[in-house]
């Protein structure tokens, strides 16, 4: 048999019901797979090899019973550790909370387990993931399984350096800027934020218990993290979905979640931006996601016009909104006790933002929310760049330039957190390589919660373009 840590999650559940594979031989093999790459990536920052054989035990005798078996039955997946777990730490990256082990589990990790899914264990982030990249005082860095030198990106760090090296097919992310996205555009993944609600929060984002966690409650997304777009929709299928624990959850039944990725592209209208008309744009990542954005039009039979929102530079209004929703209170408790050690975080924390700093931005972001709105009157997609860059190396904040101008002046990278802004779903498509070998991600943004529309432009993108076959030499060289 191949090596079922290069299946997809899709395959794997349909071996494990067929008897074709036992979830014991998965997860054995997936640990394995973790203990021969994980002291090069160092993409977990909890992971107990017997808790998941346990798991995997539990699920084989339901196996073997005949018992009915959940849509993820034996599958590993793995938690973003910014979502909260009741059998593993879930430490946020931050001396805050070194040792944590949350009272609950968060919504979409019970319907995981309740699927039939085994926890892997929790995957690196910065600090109370406040930075996109994935280092942090408590744990080694996170690297990148298509070059070690660089980073995976963040905050979803850990989680797409394990998926993309086949540490499990599966992981949940948290977006709350581009933070599904921007690792899988960083590492060759589909990563999707759907709508805003599709995915129900709580504790985390919800409980004001945790000062460092709660946060960002209007424009946190939770997220998969996969391969391919079928293994994402399959978690879709399990995690989205209604609780009343988060009053922004939605209602279900509007979107067919396997059924999306295979249903025929219709004739689309899709927008293409490269930059937002403001921003610098690394010469390969436009060349790239040009590219990719012509298969729409020439492949696909839909219409491709060149043409953008009405936005302009939004990195203030971006960092008041986050101050605007995060626990100024508990974290600035945190940060005078010398708990909090993100340069830029203190220094947002420090700021003396006012009641009128918060009010304007949220004002801001409505005219935000009403351009875009009124832009995708007029189309069904909009296709940006995930990214304006390829990855960048570790130990830095962000790239230190792009085409010449300092990062801070290039207005770089506004192409996510807008469409957290409004809710929209949006996903990363890996849309090629550069020359030196690191992939490039196409962003679909859809309209308001035309989430199936997103499944079906990237399944027909993947199947015009396909990525998967593509894995890090590291995995397959060794």
């Amino acid at each position: 048999m191949t090596d079922p840590t290069l299946m997809s999650a899709v395959e794997q559940a349909r071996l494990v019901r067929e008897r074709q594979i036992s979830p014991r031989e998965l997860a054995d093999a997936t640990i394995a797979r973790i203990e021969r790459q994980e002291p090069m990536l160092h993409a977990f920052c909890a992971f107990d090899p017997e808790r998941v054989r346990l798991a995997a035990g539990a699920a084989e005798v339901q196996v073997m019973r005949g018992d009915p078996l959940g849509p993820l039955h034996g599958v590993p997946v793995s938690i973003k550790d910014l979502i909260c777990t009741k059998d593993y730490p879930t430490q946020c990256g931050s001396a805050a909370y070194a040792g944590f082990t949350p009272e609950e589990d968060d919504i979409c990790v019970a319907r995981v387990r309740a699927a039939g899914g085994v926890i892997l264990g929790k995957t690196n982030v910065p600090e109370l993931g406040y930075a996109g990249m994935g280092e942090n005082e408590l744990f080694p860095t996170t690297t990148n399984p298509w070059d070690r030198r660089m980073t995976p990106g963040g905050s979803s760090a850990g989680s797409a350096a394990a998926v993309a090296s086949g540490m499990g097919a599966l992981s949940i992310g948290s977006d709350g800027a581009g933070s599904v996205r921007g690792p899988s555009s960083f590492c060759a993944l589909f990563g999707m934020k759907p709508s805003f609600g599709r995915i129900p929060l709580y504790p985390g984002c919800r409980d004001p218990r945790y000062p460092g966690i709660s946060s960002w409650e209007s424009w946190e997304h939770l997220g998969p993290m996969a391969r391919t777009v079928a293994d994402a929709a399959l978690l879709m299928s399990v995690i989205a979905g209604p609780d009343m624990r988060d009053r922004h959850s939605l209602p279900a039944g509007d979107v067919d979640w396997t059924a999306a990725p295979a249903t025929p592209l219709r004739k689309l209208r899709i927008a293409f931006t490269p930059d937002f008309g403001f921003s610098k744009v690394d010469t390969q990542v436009r060349d790239i996601t040009a590219q990719a954005a012509q298969v729409f039009a020439q492949d696909l039979g839909c219409e491709l016009v060149e043409a953008s929102p009405p936005l302009a530079d939004m990195w203030d209004l971006f960092l008041a909104l986050i101050m605007r929703d995060s626990d100024l209170v508990g974290m600035r408790a945190l940060a005078d006790a010398g708990r909090i050690a993100l340069p830029g975080l203190t220094q947002m924390l420090a700021h003396p933002w006012s009641a009128e700093d918060f009010t304007n931005a949220w004002v801001q972001r409505q005219r935000v929310q009403n351009a875009i709105s009124g832009f995708m009157q007029e189309f069904d997609l909009l296709l940006t760049p995930t990214v304006s860059t390829p990855a960048f190396a570790l130990g830095k904040f962000g790239p230190e330039t792009i085409e010449g101008l300092p990062a801070h002046e290039a207005n770089s990278s506004p192409f996510t957190y807008p469409f957290n802004w409004t809710g929209q779903p949006a996903a990363n498509v890996p849309a090629g390589w550069t020359v030196e070998g690191l992939p490039v991600g196409l962003q679909i943004v859809g309209r308001h919660l035309d989430d199936a529309t997103v499944l079906q432009a990237a399944a027909a993108f993947e199947a015009a373009q396909p990525w998967a076959h593509r894995w890090p030499d590291m995995v397959t060289v060794g």
